[in-house]
């Protein structure tokens, strides 16, 4: 794909300048409602499902997988009565990194979606989490009161299969206030934010039909949409999702200026069962950067070491593999890190394992 291609795919090219400001869908106090919001909110300007996980054992997993659909709503075409009007993108980012051959592969799509038809290449319902695009798809059904997702993705000029079932033991939990996530200092620049942490991974690889590896593990899954999500001066994040082997949950997550100073800070912590969880404070969440490690192929320079200072304690964390970076430029425009890592108590035990995600080290990023 051609430099101009990319471009133009850019979702700061794509969206248009203005967008309105407080709609009803994105709000402090609206009661989130379940299967419903787990679907697509097609009124709203960006919204993802993102699932991340690993499969082996706490003490030596062998595989990370990363896979996130994504919808943004272009604000074109909406007088127009015509299903080739691209009211719609769909892209959709997936990664598979193998800890014991030290590899990492990723892969990406991208369709416009007229927003109504069902049946093509690519759909985003509004009743459930169900979504396609091209071959790639996740869908949610409920077993025994909980959530059960499944995703299916091919990777690498290889085309490994990869098929996902994750399946969940307690409801969703609803970040920040009931779900709603401020992520700046004024309240217009938030996202409605439901996690679902310790989900039981089991995953199947397959290369030419022939199974590769059947294993089991722990997943997590975030669903946030929102109409602004970055303030004025944000060029990128750093965030963290964790499944602690006690069965408790911790998000962490800070917005960075271009110097490199905290915008917004924010996270929670939920504990093993159905216990509340306890959001924190923009002041309550504390990274500090230690090692970093530079991308051969952008030259972006990327902390795979950090340290976090929390309520809940004091923990390192750390990339378990440092070349997980993804090249998304042909889809959403971005160039970020993902890569499964581990949480160390203040004596060094591993604690916990799950993602670590940092964008606009390589260029700023653009949600629109």
């Amino acid at each position: 794909m051609s430099g101009t291609r990319r471009r133009a795919l850019l979702l700061g090219a794509l969206l248009p300048a203005a967008w309105p400001a407080a709609r009803a869908d994105v709000r402090r106090g609206r009661v989130l409602s379940f299967p419903p919001d787990h679907g697509a909110h097609l009124d709203t300007r960006t919204e993802w499902w993102y699932a991340t996980g690993w499969i082996g054992s706490e003490a030596a997993p062998s595989h990370g997988f990363q896979v996130t659909f994504f919808r943004t709503a272009t604000g074109l075409a909406a007088a127009l009565d015509s299903r080739f009007a691209a009211r719609q993108l769909l892209f959709a980012h997936v990664a598979i990194t193998d800890l014991v051959a030290g590899s990492h592969q990723h892969a990406q799509r991208i369709l416009r979606w007229d927003g109504r038809s069902r049946g093509g290449a690519g759909y985003a319902s509004e009743e459930d989490t169900d979504l396609a695009v091209g071959p790639w798809q996740i869908s949610r059904e409920s077993v025994g009161g909980f959530s059960r997702y499944r995703t299916r993705f091919t990777i690498g000029r290889a085309k490994l299969a990869v098929m996902l079932d994750l399946q969940a033991s307690a409801p969703p939990l609803l970040q920040g206030d009931a779900g709603f996530s401020r992520k700046g200092p004024e309240e217009r620049h938030a996202s409605h934010y439901v996690t679902e942490p310790q989900l039981t991974a089991r995953a199947t690889l397959l290369r030419g039909g022939a199974a590769l590896l059947a294993a089991t593990g722990r997943a997590w899954l975030d669903h946030e949409w929102s109409d602004e999500l970055l303030a004025e001066g944000a060029v990128g994040w750093d965030w963290t999702g964790i499944n602690l082997f006690d069965g408790s949950a911790l998000t962490a997550f800070r917005l960075r200026r271009a110097d490199g100073s905290v915008l917004w800070a924010g996270g929670s912590w939920r504990p093993p069962g159905t216990g509340a969880a306890r959001s924190f404070s923009p002041e309550e969440v504390v990274f500090t950067a230690g090692r970093r490690w530079r991308s051969p192929q952008s030259g972006a320079s990327y902390p795979v070491q950090w340290q976090l200072a929390l309520p809940t304690g004091r923990y390192a964390l750390r990339a378990l593999l440092d070349a997980q970076e993804l090249d998304s430029r042909a889809s959403s425009g971005a160039l970020y890190w993902e890569g499964l890592s581990e949480l160390l108590d203040d004596r060094g035990t591993r604690v916990g394992l799950g993602y670590l995600e940092m964008t606009g080290y390589a260029e700023p990023i653009r949600l629109g």
